[in-house]
C-alpha cells in the first residue's frame, strides 16, 4: 500500500494531479483545498496517501497533512459518506474547522458542504462526536456544554442565555463558547440574565 509520495507536480486535472515520483505519474484525489495549496507544475510536493484498491481499479487520495488523511477515514466510517462526499466536506472545512464544528454539534457548518443535506450532516456530527474533540481546538467546557445543549440536559437559564444571544444575531457556536465562560465565573446558580450580560463582554473582547 502506498502511504506517502514525494515528487514533481507535473500536471492538474479538475479533481486530481499528476504527480512525477522518479518517472511515473501517479494520478492522486485531492480536495479542492489540497489542490489550491499544492505549488505550480515543475515544483516539488508531499502528500500523504490513501490508497483504496478495488476489483476494476486502483485509486489514490492525497492530503496535505496526516490528520486531514485521518479526517477522510473518519467520515466514511459514517453511514452515507464515501470517499467523493469525504473529500467536499474537506473542501469546504479544514480539519481543525471540521473537527470544532463536530465538537460543537454545529450541523450548519458542516451542511455548507455541497451534496451534503441536513441529514447527512446530522449523522456526521452525531457519529463522529465522540472522536471530534481530540483535533478541535475548543475549550473542553464549550464541547461539554454543547453535548448537553444537544442532549437536553444543559440547565434552563443556560440554553434560555444562548438563545438570547442568538436571537442578536450571533452563531450558535460564538453564544455557546460565551456562556460557557459566562457560567465557569459566574458559577452553575447564576440567573440567565447575568449570564447574558457576561456573556456579552466575553464576545466584546
Amino acid at each position: 500500500m502506498i502511504g506517502k509520495l514525494k515528487g514533481l507536480i507535473d500536471s492538474y486535472g479538475e479533481d486530481y494531479v499528476i504527480l512525477d515520483v522518479g518517472g511515473v505519474g501517479y494520478q492522486v484525489h485531492c480536495s479542492s483545498r489540497t489542490l489550491q495549496a499544492l505549488p505550480s507544475p515543475g515544483e516539488a510536493a508531499v502528500l500523504s496517501i490513501e490508497t483504496y484498491v478495488r476489483e476494476d481499479q486502483i485509486k489514490l487520495f492525497g492530503f496535505r497533512t496526516d490528520t486531514e488523511r485521518e479526517w477522510f477515514r473518519l467520515l466514511q466510517t459514517v453511514q452515507g459518506v464515501g470517499a467523493k462526499v469525504a473529500l467536499a466536506v474537506l473542501s469546504t472545512l479544514p480539519p481543525a474547522e471540521l473537527a470544532n464544528a463536530i465538537a460543537l454539534r454545529d450541523k450548519a457548518a458542516v451542511s455548507r458542504t455541497p451534496g451534503v443535506g441536513p441529514k447527512v450532516a446530522e449523522r456526521i456530527v452525531s457519529e463522529l462526536k465522540d472522536k471530534a474533540p481530540a483535533f478541535a481546538n475548543v475549550d473542553p467546557a464549550v464541547v461539554h456544554l454543547a453535548g448537553a445543549i444537544d442532549s437536553d440536559r444543559a440547565p434552563r437559564p443556560v440554553t434560555d442565555a444562548i438563545s438570547a444571544l442568538v436571537n442578536l444575531g450571533y452563531g450558535q457556536p460564538q453564544a455557546a463558547a460565551a456562556i460557557a465562560a459566562a457560567s465557569r465565573s459566574a458559577g452553575e446558580k447564576a440567573e440567565t440574565a447575568q449570564l447574558i450580560r457576561l456573556g456579552l463582554k466575553e464576545l466584546a473582547k
